[in-house]
């Protein structure tokens, strides 16, 4: 099927997903929005979440997608069962990745960086609770970071000192895997590798909600077939965006 996927996020965090996607998937179109209008995701309530994401469900599917990857962690944790239950497409969400990195920390000690919406979940907490036993984890609410990335300073002194500060408790805990809760955070990856001792490892799980998402429409049966290269549309709700700064695209304005 030649219809497209359809991907969401607050902001371009959700892009941190698409060289995965093109690499798994290189034949699938995509439409991918920016909701820029109503960023951040992280400290909005779960009514707003749920307002937001079924607006831009329902343009999505009115555009023809064939399935819709929530790339929020904070959306995909807050509201993705309720769009299950609401619309008839197959749905990808982005779960916090505990259990691939309590398997491999070898010091038992894993940290967290994650919204709070996300640190606040239930989806998260009965995570957390399956891995009790096995794992400690050390949490840190990303207060700030997500804007940092939205405006494209990755690199600042801003964004330096908070990470800093962010990652002084984990490292006298004594983590050796930082788990990336939020799509937007592998933005700061170049960042993390100077501030973090070589022997910690960052995880992100964009490799396996690539795969994932293959799964999804193999096993629906609507994997495009066609031999030719996909090509990607951005969106963004926000007429002044900030999309534009990170795609070599025209992005379009979506008045949602």
């Amino acid at each position: 099927m030649k219809t497209p996927l359809g991907i969401f996020d607050s902001g371009i965090g959700g892009m941190t997903l698409l060289p995965a996607i093109a690499s798994l998937l290189p034949h699938e179109n995509i439409l991918y929005v920016a909701d820029e209008a109503y960023s951040p995701y992280g400290e909005k309530s779960q009514k707003e979440l749920l307002e937001r994401t079924r607006i831009i469900t329902q343009q999505l599917i009115a555009e023809g997608c064939k399935l819709i990857v929530v790339a929020c962690n904070t959306a995909t944790t807050q509201v993705i069962e309720q769009l299950r239950n609401e619309f008839s497409l197959p749905f990808v969400g982005i779960e916090p990745g505990i259990k691939p990195a309590a398997q491999h920390s070898k010091s038992g000690v894993i940290g967290v960086l994650a919204t709070q919406g996300t640190l606040n979940s239930p989806m998260y907490l009965k995570l957390v609770t399956q891995f009790k036993n096995e794992i400690k984890v050390v949490e840190q609410i990303g207060h700030g970071l997500v804007n940092c990335i939205e405006d494209n300073k990755m690199d600042s002194s801003e964004t330096r000192a908070r990470l800093t500060n962010f990652l002084a408790p984990m490292l006298t805990a004594g983590i050796d895997t930082l788990l990336l809760g939020c799509t937007h955070y592998p933005f700061l990856i170049p960042l993390l590798k100077e501030l973090l001792p070589e022997q910690v490892t960052i995880m992100d799980n964009s490799a396996a909600i690539a795969r994932q998402i293959k799964r999804t429409l193999t096993k629906h049966n609507i994997v495009n077939r066609s031999k030719t290269k996909g090509i990607t549309h951005f969106y963004s709700t926000q007429k002044n965006n900030r999309l534009v700064n990170f795609v070599v695209q025209e992005v379009t304005h979506l008045p949602l």
